[in-house]
């Protein structure tokens, strides 16, 4: 993956860009389909899914801190790969990555880039019948991103404790060279997510706080007066292999915009 001479996370100073011209007509139909059926759903308290983890780590730095114990009560959806670009641009009519690619994932999107995605895919997917009209697509919060991540793991990593093996499963500075790769090429945690850990940052729901000290014990995203940052989750390519644990807590205002900046959908009830 070919890095950014840009600093990571520039605000964008140019216009939002479309498809590139010699790319296939997007079939958008035929893309939607796809990303509904790409979801995984997870079932708290049932089968292979805890109820309860714990976010947070105790050897990390005071932001992963203090450790806390959050106990999902409600199934929810989370997408195998991060929002595409031939996707973006088939519902919002742009594509304002820096690396092109139709199933790479979009970059160079703000925290309320990510929120109008999720609204207007909504609309698209209820007005096919795609999701029930008591569904919604919508950011993850902090605390379902890493339950996501971890895959029922205490570990650092989804696969284990050895930075040394995060090559298999993301791109990081480690190993991000050349082009911008497809979603999915490396491989997925135990519940068949992708790019969990490197490849772009990830927005969540949740208002940014220094700690986690007062963290909704529900899962719920966590709001808060009188703060601009939003939580990303996940590493990016341009950043090391600390920053792609699973516990890794990292914030930028909510119209920052960056090459290594991008986001996953979750599909819930309302």
């Amino acid at each position: 993956m070919k890095r950014s001479t840009l600093p990571l996370f520039a605000l964008a100073a140019f216009t939002l860009s479309r498809a590139d011209a010699n790319e296939p007509p997007i079939k958008k139909d035929q893309i939607l389909k796809v990303f509904v059926e790409e979801f995984v759903a997870l079932t708290p308290g049932e089968g292979k899914f805890p109820a309860s983890f714990q976010i947070g780590s105790a050897k990390g730095p005071e932001s992963e801190s203090p450790v806390a114990t959050v106990t999902l009560k409600k199934p929810f959806a989370v997408a195998r790969y991060e929002v595409t670009q031939e996707l973006y641009a088939a519902v919002v009519g742009v594509n304002p990555s820096r690396w092109k690619g139709p199933r790479n994932s979009v970059e160079m999107v703000s925290w309320h880039d990510a929120n109008e995605f999720c609204m207007k895919i909504t609309a698209e997917l209820q007005q096919r019948n795609l999701i029930r009209t008591d569904e919604i697509i919508r950011l993850p919060s902090e605390s379902e991103w890493e339950y996501a991540c971890r895959a029922g793991t205490k570990t650092a990593y989804s696969f284990g404790d050895d930075p040394d093996k995060l090559s298999d499963y993301g791109w990081f500075t480690g190993n991000a060279k050349g082009n911008d790769p497809p979603v999915g090429k490396k491989r997925p945690n135990a519940w068949g997510l992708y790019d969990m850990h490197g490849y772009v940052w990830e927005w969540c729901a949740d208002d940014w706080q220094p700690t986690l000290t007062g963290i909704p014990t529900d899962g719920a995203p966590r709001r808060l007066e009188n703060t601009a940052d939003h939580v990303l989750r996940g590493g990016s390519w341009a950043d090391d292999a600390d920053k792609a644990r699973s516990a890794f807590r990292h914030h930028q205002p909510a119209g920052t915009r960056g090459d290594a900046i991008g986001f996953r959908c979750v599909r819930a009830k309302k």
